[in-house]
């Protein structure tokens, strides 16, 4: 598959790397323009190109920037033909995106990036820290493969996502449509916990909107006194956990 990647940060790189040595054909791009994506296009196969080019001859289109910024690419997806598939990596995060007013009245993300996108757009492996990503993927089969959501209207290019969720080494979970997208919000159990397929679809079941969004401050609010060790990730995933409770799902190593 043909599939353009922005953003290098730790999901984008890790996706481009993950795709691109599993078959697929990848180009991926930055602000800070090819030159700059050397190491990364020598580990993955990927090719590096500039930002007006990487959606050019794809048919997956992945966006893997800070929320606050998808707003800039829509001269780019302005452009694109309307069979190309849109994913997008990103979540909401005031400390850095800045309050989004109708994100906070209660507009489901996936909604909003829709809005500034221009098109349907599915969400896919927004609910994964970066080493997770990077980590632990597993073959299909293995016991202790993890899972990912997946939201999205459009059925077609929901299950085509899926399918490159399967590639990255995780079991893809349905998770609704743009309108459910919120239940794998940060906030909620089932956003960066690191579940099975199974303790996925019962997390997503038990998201609660106002839960999330006071979970999703006290978390942010912690994680802002930390520093950046190699436990990080860890932690954070950890502190999502311990914060949703999870050890009320059946079969989870915690209960």
């Amino acid at each position: 598959m043909r599939i353009g990647v922005i953003g290098t940060g730790g999901i984008g790189a890790a996706l481009t790397y993950k795709l691109g040595t599993t078959g697929h054909t990848v180009r991926v791009a930055n602000t800070r323009g090819p030159s700059r994506l050397t190491a990364l296009a020598e580990r993955s196969g990927a090719t590096p190109v500039t930002l007006d080019s990487v959606s050019r001859d794809v048919d997956v289109l992945i966006t893997s920037i800070p929320l606050g910024r998808l707003p800039d690419l829509r001269p780019l997806t302005d452009r694109l033909p309307a069979g190309v598939v849109v994913a997008d990596t990103s979540n909401y995060l005031p400390q850095r995106d800045g309050r989004i007013k109708d994100i906070e009245d209660g507009m489901p993300q996936g909604l909003w990036i829709e809005q500034q996108l221009g098109r349907p757009v599915i969400r896919a492996w927004n609910a994964l820290v970066q080493t997770t990503l990077s980590d632990k993927g597993r073959p299909p089969g293995a016991a202790d493969r993890l899972a990912v959501p997946v939201a999205g209207t459009d059925p077609a290019a929901k299950k085509l996502v899926m399918t490159l969720v399967d590639d990255t080494g995780f079991d893809p979970v349905d998770a609704g449509t743009a309108e459910d997208g919120w239940r794998m919000q940060p906030g909620t159990p089932a956003y960066c916990t690191d579940l099975t397929a199974a303790q996925l679809q019962k997390a997503l079941a038990l998201a609660h909107h106002e839960t999330a969004r006071v979970r999703r401050e006290a978390i942010l609010a912690i994680m802002s006194s930390w520093e950046r060790n190699d436990s990080f990730f860890d932690d954070l995933v950890a502190l999502n956990r311990a914060t949703a409770g999870l050890h009320r799902l059946a079969g989870d190593p915690g209960s």
